[in-house]
């Protein structure tokens, strides 16, 4: 009896980080993709303000990757050393403070040099805590956990259309980026109910311990990227993950940084009616993400992944040439939706791609690798948009998609480690 009681406290306890986990990380993905779209909701009124051409409009977008992809690789290193928790707080901090930062700049210039430094923390947040919340769910449900975690991200985008809709008519976009302060608040609350997950305690304490009897091996003395190189199947899973999440990233962040702008100018939109067909697109994006998840740990990671990525490559060409005012909501609707499944799939399967103890290296360095690549994206189609249309850039976008769907369907394996373990 008294054995019972115990392990109902323990589970009680248990549930309750769980429950506290999701929570915070929900929060912190959801502050994420707000803080992303913040950028194109603006880019219009940076464009007027500053002078800007498309090339240095899509510069600003392919800078705010370059930035997450070195923020993302770091933020992985730091969470294997430093811990998952740690890293999320401090970058949360990071990103809040120099989004902020924004809006008091006045040039090209500087407004591009703040974005970089704002989206270190922005790569890191998405990464870390996607990692830390793989540690706290079991197998059998972890795609469906986080499936709907990354559904924050689209709730985030939700945020911004609505915050962009009621502040920039109406104030103006420097004070769209000035309330970018208040996550902070998050991040201390965040440092003081959420732990580290347990997976992560253990592998830093054996090390320690292995450290402190002074029986470290050599491959214990390598950096995390020596030992994922060093071995032939991490080091595979490694380039086919950079690959895969390079096609990905450089589809969805071109049309995500300018398909706001493609509404508006293209399909002549006034600002209003675009912002709620973005939000429909954006609600369809959530039930994605979360329908992928589900559907993923029933029938597999790597059918829904690449599914949702093939679907999205044929929807493309869809809306630039078959698009109509009675139609181009219902397109929208059904784009937004194929347009999640991959990233409602994407964090489990990559998490369970490697081991605990390169895991934060591992999936932050391939993802973000990846996203090194896809920073040209947004300026791409900004050239493109020069010469021709941005909808000429959104056909490169799907070709992208075809190729991100091909590469897991082909080259990598489901399930491979128990990130609980």
């Amino acid at each position: 009896m008294e054995v019972a009681a115990n392990r109902a406290v323990v589970t009680a306890e248990n549930q309750k980080i769980w429950v506290a986990v999701f929570i915070f990380a929900f929060l912190a993905l959801m502050i994420d993709g707000a803080d992303l779209m913040f950028l194109s909701y603006s880019l219009s009124s940076l464009t007027k303000e500053f002078g800007l051409t498309k090339v240095q409009a899509g510069t600003l977008g392919s800078v705010t990757l370059a930035g997450m992809a070195i923020g993302g690789i770091f933020g992985g290193l730091a969470s294997d050393r430093f811990g998952r928790v740690r890293t999320v707080v401090a970058t949360i901090m990071l990103f809040s403070i120099g989004t902020a930062a924004l809006g008091t700049t006045h040039s090209f210039e500087q407004f591009a040099v703040f974005r970089f430094l704002a989206s270190l923390g922005l790569g890191a947040v998405y990464v870390v805590s996607n990692t830390l919340m793989a540690e706290y769910v079991p197998t059998e449900r972890r795609t469906t956990v986080l499936g709907s975690l990354q559904a924050g991200w689209s709730v985030g985008y939700v945020v911004a259309t609505l915050l962009s809709g009621w502040i920039l008519p109406t104030y103006g976009w420097r004070w769209l980026f000035y309330i970018a302060i208040i996550p902070v608040v998050l991040a201390v609350l965040m440092q003081r109910i959420v732990p580290e997950p347990a997976s992560w305690v253990a592998s830093r304490q054996k090390a320690l311990a292995d450290k402190a009897a002074g029986i470290v091996s050599s491959k214990k003395k390598e950096s995390a990227m020596k030992i994922i190189f060093a071995h032939p199947g991490h080091r595979r899973m490694f380039i086919m993950w950079s690959l895969a999440a390079g096609f990905l990233q450089f589809g969805y962040y071109g049309v995500n940084n300018w398909m706001p702008t493609y509404l508006e100018k293209e399909l002549h939109m006034n600002f209003k009616a675009m912002t709620g067909y973005m939000v429909g697109t954006y609600v369809a994006m959530i039930l994605g993400k979360i329908v992928a998840g589900w559907l993923a740990d029933k029938f597999g990671r790597r059918a829904v992944f690449a599914f949702g990525a093939l679907g999205t490559a044929v929807f493309l060409p869809a809306i630039v040439f078959y698009h109509t005012p009675e139609n181009i909501v219902y397109l929208l609707i059904v784009f937004g939706f194929l347009y999640g499944i991959p990233y409602g799939v994407n964090a489990t399967y990559m998490t369970e791609s490697f081991e605990t103890s390169i895991r934060g290296s591992a999936v932050g360095g391939a993802y973000n690798v990846g996203r090194i690549g896809a920073a040209v994206a947004p300026a791409c189609i900004g050239y493109l948009a020069t010469n021709g249309s941005i909808g000429l850039g959104f056909l490169v976008m799907g070709a992208a998609y075809f190729l991100c769907g091909i590469v897991p369907a082909l080259f990598i394996k489901e399930k491979q480690y128990d990130p609980q373990q």
